[in-house]
């Protein structure tokens, strides 16, 4: 008893400052708080970078640079799944960057270290600013357009939902059927099946990420057209088997090969840089097929019920501007509403936007010169942020924080086992599943504890 006695009283302080308001204001731009709101949701982020990620970058200091930047952002914003366009891009055509030169890019960007590429060493990097934060998962899709290549990056680990042998997966093919052309997209889409904490979610979670062709010509509109209409097919016949629960009923997606639909309450959440602005495109566009697919309000839509899917409406949370780039929004996340139970947060980050240095995030805020300038060296494209709040586990009783008997009771004894497991780092005290024992663990279970059973 004597040596249980210090966890709970951390413990019951925790609790207590959570309840009194204390522990759980992360949410307050105007006062530089940018966290979730709820420790549990799952936070994705969309981010053209615009050539920032690459091996012959030779500004990976703490400078006025695009490294520095984003580096100071991407530790700001913590993401739990990261998906970026324009990376490997070295100024030249044919000369992208390998996938294993890229990977080693993505580590110098999070860890720094020494510079194989350029020489010297990376003194400015994301985990610089946050030493507890980390993407340690990471896809490099081998397509590219001999400029660009698309990167995944999650908290979570890869692997394998539905059967098809593989995780990550940089591209599909689909011959022509309903809606759908023959072909595929010019850069690849991307897509990352990941494994969510059981002990936390009842379901997993797959995200794409595709950069569509720019431009505002006849054949470029067609391209993206093409394109976002090839993802709305493979989304609801390829993960949710439209409908018949068998994956590609009418065999009409080359590759990949599922033998199965994906699991119950494992949605799939996409993006990227669709380079097309709903509002000012006139027409039904890339964002509007790959939710909706050809019956807006139908029955053919892309979410898991084959009803609508939904895409943000981020917003800047100063300006309350929904662009993206210049003045139109061409950077998308989209999600299927009907697993995705909400979403507290989704909206566009610009440093430039706030009134004052001190409502940044703390990283940004010591950006040189001044960290409202972090956006305008990042990026020619803004961020897209959302929180989406995805079905959860109750393992053994009322919720991830019910974990001792009497089982649909919060009490002193799920605190004490709490507080033993994560002080003795057994499995039962790391809820969110990665491996490490730290407060985003003691946040989870201390934000269950509080709401209580239902």
């Amino acid at each position: 008893m004597t040596q249980r006695s210090a966890p709970i009283a951390i413990t019951t302080a925790l609790v207590a400052g959570a309840v009194s308001g204390t522990a759980l204001a992360q949410w307050d731009p105007g006062n530089g708080s940018w966290g979730k709101v709820n420790p549990t949701d799952i936070r994705v982020m969309t981010w053209n970078v615009e050539d920032m990620l690459r091996t012959e970058n030779p500004l990976k200091g703490d400078q006025l640079s695009n490294w520095n930047a984003c580096s100071r952002i991407v530790a700001g914003l913590r993401p739990d799944v990261l998906i970026l366009q324009e990376t490997g891009d070295n100024g030249c055509g044919g000369c992208v960057d390998s996938v294993s030169e890229l990977e080693t890019v993505v580590g110098l960007f999070f860890n720094g270290g020494a510079d194989p590429f350029v020489g010297g060493t990376v003194t400015t990097f994301v985990k610089r600013f946050a030493p507890d934060y980390d993407l340690p998962f990471v896809f490099v899709s081998a397509v590219n357009d001999g400029f660009n290549r698309n990167v995944i990056l999650s908290r979570f680990p890869f692997a394998d939902l539905n059967g098809d042998g593989i995780a990550t997966n940089p591209d599909l093919f689909v011959l022509a059927d309903a809606y759908a052309p023959t072909g595929s997209t010019i850069r690849g889409q991307a897509f990352a099946e990941i494994d969510l904490p059981d002990s936390v979610y009842e379901g997993d979670l797959v995200v794409g990420n595709a950069h569509f062709k720019a431009g505002g010509t006849s054949s470029d509109r067609a391209d993206r057209l093409a394109a976002s209409q090839s993802i709305a097919y493979a989304i609801d016949y390829m993960f949710n088997g439209a409908g018949t629960g068998i994956s590609d009923p009418n065999n009409k997606i080359l590759f990949p090969n599922p033998s199965s639909v994906l699991p119950d309450n494992t949605p799939v959440v996409w993006g990227g840089d669709w380079n097309e602005d709903e509002l000012t495109n006139g027409r039904k566009g890339p964002a509007e097929w790959m939710t909706r697919a050809q019956f807006t309000g139908g029955t053919d839509g892309t979410d898991r019920d084959r009803g609508d899917s939904t895409y943000d409406d981020a917003r800047d949370p100063f300006t309350n501007s929904r662009n993206t780039r210049s003045s139109s929004k061409l950077d998308y996340l989209a999600w299927q509403d009907s697993i995705v139970e909400g979403v507290p947060l989704q909206f566009v980050f610009n440093s430039i936007s706030v009134d004052a240095v001190d409502q940044l995030p703390e990283p940004v805020r010591g950006f040189p010169s001044s960290g409202e300038l972090a956006s305008v060296f990042a990026s020619d494209h803004f961020p897209v942020i959302v929180d989406l709040s995805l079905p959860l586990a109750t393992p053994g009783g009322c919720n991830e924080a019910d974990l001792a008997e009497a089982f649909g009771v919060l009490d002193l004894s799920d605190i004490n086992a709490f507080t033993t497991a994560f002080v003795s780092q057994d499995d039962a005290g790391d809820l969110d599943a990665n491996g490490i024992f730290d407060l985003a663990d003691i946040n989870l279970f201390v934000n269950a504890f509080v709401a209580g059973c239902p």
